[in-house]
């Protein structure tokens, strides 16, 4: 396996109509989670990917499992969970496109995948686990799941993908900052928003905070920054890599989830950290062209050809 990764999966209800949730009587079903999000833009780039995840035993859980096995992602460490119901969030959206979140995932089936039960032999196999914070903000037990999947991916020289994904709707600022940082002396790359390093780090000025990443052994810092792109640490400052402008933003959200299957992408084929972050930015700027979590994320040929290195034949 190439890359692999633990989270929770959820249906996704998106509104029909504009406006407070209360008046909305309309949804569209779909499906989401920052890790799932992540895995299947892996899978349609190319990359023998696979997800440890509990689901509920419900028809919610097992529509996810069978789209998930359709995209081509192994999931023999996805488990239906009796008794357990399948999360769930609804979103909002005002006409002016900004959006809200709503949770309903306390009781996850992932409180059942306890340490004991984590499947080691499977982290050992692959090249790359990519975790988030979203899987440790759900219950406060998952967190130690995470460590120990961290703790044999760094003993099996397996690299280690780390995206704060902090939601404050889930947990607080200081849970989040105590937890993220016992993760980061095990992270090779860190893919993150500039606020949310701030949050980390207590700090908003610059040097103070290239100077505390310093202290973990972390190979990759990149901070996504939407449609401006993204920036490397390197030399003890950022490298700006431009974003890609497009014509109308249709839906921000599962942007930041392209970015992190691009820039796996071009990191497990050997690419260049230039041509990697090109290319993860690409896929961030196709993203957010189209609705929905991850509808958006495309497969090798269309990003090749978006960025003008195939030909595309309409008819």
């Amino acid at each position: 396996m190439e890359i692999i990764t633990i989270g929770d999966g959820l249906i996704t209800f998106d509104p029909k109509s504009k406006g407070p949730l209360r008046f909305v009587n309309q949804f569209e079903r779909k499906i989401g989670g920052a890790e799932l999000n992540v895995i299947l833009g892996c899978a349609r780039l190319g990359l023998k990917a696979g997800w440890i995840s509990r689901l509920g035993k419900d028809e919610f859980g097992k529509h996810i499992l069978n789209t998930v096995r359709g995209e081509g992602i192994d999931v023999s460490e996805v488990k239906l969970m009796e008794g357990y119901s399948t999360s769930l969030n609804f979103k909002e959206v005002q006409e002016s496109g900004a959006g809200k979140t709503f949770y309903y995932r306390k009781g996850s089936p992932t409180e059942t995948l306890t340490p004991e039960l984590l499947p080691e032999d499977y982290i050992r196999q692959a090249q790359v686990l990519h975790v988030t914070g979203v899987f440790s903000a759900i219950d406060d037990r998952n967190s130690a799941v995470i460590l120990k999947a961290l703790k044999v991916a760094k003993e099996n020289n397996v690299k280690v993908s780390f995206d704060p994904n902090i939601r404050l709707k889930l947990w607080s600022k200081e849970k989040a900052r105590k937890t993220i940082m016992t993760f980061l002396p095990y992270v090779d790359y860190l893919l993150a928003g500039r606020e949310e390093l701030e949050l980390l780090f207590e700090t908003v000025q610059d040097n103070e905070l290239i100077e505390k990443l310093r202290q973990f052994p972390i190979e990759y810092t990149v901070i996504k920054d939407g449609e401006n792109g993204c920036y490397l640490l390197e030399n003890d400052g950022w490298s700006h890599f431009p974003g890609v402008k497009v014509s109308k933003v249709v839906d921000t959200v599962g942007a930041g989830d392209g970015f992190d299957s691009g820039f796996l992408y071009g990191t497990i084929r050997g690419w260049s950290v230039e041509k990697t972050l090109q290319f993860a930015n690409a896929i961030g700027a196709m993203v957010v062209q189209v609705h929905g979590d991850n509808e958006g994320l495309p497969y090798l040929e269309e990003v090749e050809c978006f960025m003008g290195e195939r030909e595309m034949i309409e008819r």
